[in-house]
């Protein structure tokens, strides 16, 4: 949900339901199960999942060490699905010209701070930057720069902008707030 009139402008974030974040949280818990159960099944001497043989597998040491990848692997699965359930990272960009603030919000882990809302005013507002580095792992991301502290980003990380989206996306929010673009 993206909103933009003369005087406000919302941007969406998404946090961490995406589809990446399904289909691992998915195979690590796959995985974790055939682990803990193959260890398990070296313990008993018997198959407890018929497709996945244990009659090559000793409990000492190898079932035990099958065990705790299983184990590690459940608790990585978990931390996982929290965060899915939870939609830790997604919330909002708000840009109110007649209160004359912004307001980036995020949802949090549970807990004290749960809620992120960073405020300031938009007369602190610099420029608008964009960070560009190709390669492997390619980074394009949209920074805002304020007078007196860090930079902010403002594309979430993992988001695959083009260069052409990610220009366009700066060019429009630096005509909304009327300040510069650097980093072109």
């Amino acid at each position: 949900m993206n909103y933009q009139s003369d005087w406000l402008r919302v941007e969406s974030i998404i946090g961490s339901r995406r589809i990446s974040n399904f289909c691992w949280a998915c195979i690590i818990l796959f995985g974790a199960l055939g682990f803990f159960s193959v260890g398990i099944s070296s313990y008993f001497g018997k198959d407890l999942i018929p497709f996945l043989s244990s009659q090559q597998i000793l409990f000492v040491p190898q079932g035990i060490v099958m065990c705790f990848y299983g184990i590690a692997g459940f608790f990585l699965s978990s931390y996982l699905w929290c965060t899915i359930l939870w939609n830790i990272g997604s919330g909002y960009n708000k840009f109110d010209k007649q209160q004359k603030i912004v307001c980036l919000f995020r949802w949090g882990f549970p807990g004290e701070n749960r809620r992120v809302c960073i405020r300031f005013f938009i007369k602190d507002i610099q420029a608008i930057r964009m960070e560009v580095q190709e390669g492997i792992y390619p980074r394009r991301i949209i920074y805002m720069k304020i007078k007196g502290q860090q930079d902010v980003p403002l594309t979430r990380i993992g988001e695959n902008l083009t260069l052409k989206e990610m220009e366009e996306q700066a060019a429009e929010l630096a005509r909304f707030l009327r300040v510069s673009i650097e980093g072109l």
